[in-house]
């Protein structure tokens, strides 16, 4: 628990749209290590999604995924980032201006996620019901 205490800190959901700038320039950053820029990106498209995995409307999960699910994968991207590197790119990202882009392929990942959950849950449905029918 102290770990995922120091994790969240880390990210300090206080200055997140800060934090997710810098993200986006650490995605762009050619330095940046492959699989850091791909989880990067990976928390930048649900970040900025306009759709969530867990929907808002459900009362207590849908705002947990925005609590939780962010600035844990923005944690764990400034973990597995080198150090001087992410410092370079928040200082850019504080004395920037810029806006962040809309990433509605974000929305395309989310919603894909959510037919394969569909169809996996079809899948067994279907094949609960073989079983039960003959």
């Amino acid at each position: 628990m102290k770990r995922l205490r120091q994790l969240l800190r880390k990210a300090n959901p206080g200055r997140l749209g800060v934090y997710l700038l810098a993200l986006w320039k650490l995605f762009k950053h050619p330095d940046t290590p492959r699989p850091v820029r791909w989880l990067a990106v990976a928390v930048l498209a649900y970040a900025l999604s306009p759709i969530d995995l867990i929907p808002d409307f459900i009362p207590v999960l849908g705002l947990l995924d925005d609590i939780v699910l962010v600035p844990l994968g923005l944690a764990l991207v400034i973990r597995l980032t080198p150090a001087a590197h992410w410092q370079a790119r928040l200082r850019e990202a504080e004395l920037g201006g810029e806006a962040l882009p809309r990433l509605f392929w974000g929305a395309a990942f989310v919603i894909a996620v959510w037919l394969l959950v569909a169809g996996l849950f079809a899948g067994w449905l279907v094949w609960r019901m073989k079983g039960a029918w003959w």
